[in-house]
């Protein structure tokens, strides 16, 4: 049988498949991208060439910054956040391992899966409301048994909680022996997180949402600790790209593992060349300030947000639909009307509006309010825009002279 040739005139150029006004990217990533992280995306060199070798140690370098940590072990990943979710576990977790995770929402189920996956004798704590995990009950969880690896997320993009006492709850595996795996994927640059500090064994982070990347290359770094039970493994891993031994060949020896992806490497390196000029200080007061005006105004609004205040996250913000509006008619709504993309949720009946990396602008927060709004209305919800749109300005005017812009971070 003979495939026939595709007629040239049936196929269309992308440009011809895009909108003809690019859509801004509000829901739980990607994000959209400053011009500078584009443009370094758009170059190709030599993947083992003197430049290359350059760009890796300062990316290295800057993640450390980012990361809060001095640890020789930072590498990236040729794949998404989950790609490097299972390169921590894989690496850490051998087979009949004992491995407690934290279970309160999507994606540290994810971890709890992959964990299972390799052989790990996995007990998931299942935290089944919409809160965060106490160091009261992970306390009392230790007394019980013994673990070697405990997962946690710290931002769960999937149903907006966050576990907000993540600092104590490392302290206490610390303190009995375990090492912790933590999931910031959407949390990293966005908020607080401490990996020598907090005595965090292994931090995850995709490049698409807080550092405001490319989707497909993420960053890993290894505590020490970690890096000496991962030295000290004579199995062979079932992972060949995912292993961390031979990923070390790369980044820190300046040898060849697998040609890394070189265009996503440089646009990590000017993302994060990018945080570093704003610093974590900057960056943080600015991301809390532009997510609780957003979610001040919403309320304002006459809505309800998803999470209780003591458990909620500030990076992807959820909010509850009215039983009488479609979310999915919402957001085609606001997709084809404003040109303005959020989220829907994973078996929640809650909209997700992104406030990571370039989504939390002042400009982008006003856009995105007026067009959420008026698709609600719309769409059948009762709610007061107006009053909305008004908070928002309020709140963001009484922080204005806390907040310092990153006039070089212009969006692609």
């Amino acid at each position: 049988m003979t495939v026939e040739a595709l007629n040239p005139a049936g196929i269309v150029p992308l440009d011809h498949i895009l909108p003809d006004e690019p859509l801004l990217m509000m829901g739980a990533g990607p994000v959209p991208i400053p011009h500078r992280v584009a443009e370094a995306n758009s170059i190709v060199i030599n993947h083992l060439g003197e430049t290359m070798s350059r760009v890796i140690e300062q990316v290295k370098a800057m993640a450390r910054y980012v990361f809060q940590t001095t640890s020789g072990h930072v590498m990236g990943v040729a794949g998404p956040g989950s790609a490097a979710m299972e390169m921590a576990v894989c690496n850490l977790v051998a087979p009949g391992t004992p491995v407690l995770s934290v279970v309160n929402g999507y994606f540290s189920r994810r971890l709890a899966e992959m964990s299972t996956r390799v052989g790990g004798q996995v007990t998931r704590y299942e935290i089944s409301e919409l809160r965060c995990a106490t160091p009261e009950e992970l306390g009392e969880l230790f007394a019980k048994g013994r673990f070697e690896v405990m997962t946690i997320v710290q931002g769960e993009t999937s149903n907006t909680v966050c576990n907000k006492r993540l600092q104590e709850i490392a302290r206490i595996a610390r303190a009995h022996g375990c090492l912790i795996v933590v999931d910031a994927v959407c949390t990293l640059s966005t908020m607080p997180l401490q990996m020598d500090d907090w005595g965090i064994d292994a931090v995850i982070t995709g490049g698409q949402k807080g550092l405001s990347s490319i989707p497909g290359v993420s960053l890993l770094a290894f505590s020490d600790r970690a890096w000496d039970r991962i030295s000290a493994r004579t199995d062979l891993l079932s992972h060949w790209c995912l292993d961390a031994k031979l990923a070390d060949n790369f980044w820190n020896q300046k040898s060849y593992h697998y040609t890394a992806p070189v265009s996503g490497i440089l646009a990590l390196h000017e993302a994060l060349h990018l945080v570093c000029e704003e610093t974590l200080t900057q960056r943080f007061l600015r991301h809390r300030h532009c997510s609780e005006a957003l979610q001040a105004a919403i309320e304002a609004m006459g809505l309800q947000l998803f999470v209780a205040p003591e458990s909620r996250l500030n990076s992807v913000i959820g909010i509850s639909v009215p039983q009488t509006v479609s979310a999915d008619t919402v957001r085609q709504h606001m997709s084809h009307v404003h040109h303005v993309e959020i989220s829907g949720a994973f078996g929640h009946n809650i909209l997700r509006i992104g406030q990571m990396g370039e989504q939390s602008r002042e400009y982008n927060l006003f856009r995105t309010l007026h067009a959420f709004g008026s698709s609600m209305r719309s769409c059948g919800a009762e709610l007061d825009l107006p009053a909305g749109m008004a908070e928002l300005e309020h709140c963001l005017s009484e922080t204005a002279q806390l907040r310092v812009p990153n006039k070089r971070a212009r969006v692609a």
